[in-house]
């Protein structure tokens, strides 16, 4: 499959080095195709990887990754083009927060509307999934824990994209807990603030969610 990565950060870096690991073609857009973070990535990744714009990774994409940070959004999908996007499955790795540097973060959204709602209003026809938003870069592809693999929570309103999603999950090492519709995403966001609040709190950036069945 041929994935595009939206955003040239941490995130956008960390899952197109696992999306290409698992076998997938991937280019990683930026607001301009000579991002110099995007052009080390592809070179230490190998032929699997290429970059250029957010349209042209749009383009590309038979499945989209939006890993930037809140505040370049809706510019990123804006320049991405909804048309190139229509009709794909768009994965919303995004966290709506405001924080000041070394505050506590906050989100900008929360108990009637959500970031993975504006996403999808941002982008009306693409099959928006809220994933990878509640563990840090460094454990998003193939994630070791003692208690064994950890769950990601997803939410949607395409049953066909969450399959997609959760096989891309699958392969990437993690157990999929699906919670429903895409205004889940206003109980997935906050759990971002608590995984960071941990964090600040115990200076480990180690841990990830597990819901307990029995």
């Amino acid at each position: 499959m041929r994935i595009g990565i939206l955003g040239a950060g941490d995130v956008g870096r960390a899952l197109g080095t696992g999306f290409a690991k698992v076998g997938h073609q991937v280019k990683m857009g930026a607001r301009e195709a000579t991002n110099e973070r995007a052009k080390a990535w592809a070179a230490g990744t190998g032929s699997a990887a290429s970059t250029g714009t957010f349209a042209e990774a749009a383009q590309f994409a038979d499945l989209a990754v939006l890993c930037t940070l809140w505040s370049g959004t809706e510019n990123a999908l804006r320049l991405a083009g909804a048309q190139n996007l229509a009709g794909k499955v768009l994965i919303d790795a995004t966290n709506p927060l405001a924080s000041a540097q070394g505050a506590p973060p906050s989100l900008v959204l929360g108990h009637t509307d959500s970031g993975g709602e504006q996403v999808q209003r941002w982008a009306p026809q693409a099959r928006v999934i809220k994933a990878f938003n509640t563990v840090g870069n460094a454990h998003m592809f193939k994630p070791q824990f003692p208690g064994g693999p950890p769950d990601m929570f997803i939410c949607g309103d395409d049953a066909g994209a969450k399959t997609t999603v959760t096989g891309m999950l699958t392969a990437f090492g993690w157990n999929t807990v699906d919670i429903g519709g895409i205004e889940g995403s206003r109980l997935l966001e906050p759990m971002c603030v608590l995984w960071v609040l941990y964090g600040m709190r115990t200076n480990t950036w180690n841990h990830a969610f597990k819901l307990l069945k029995k």
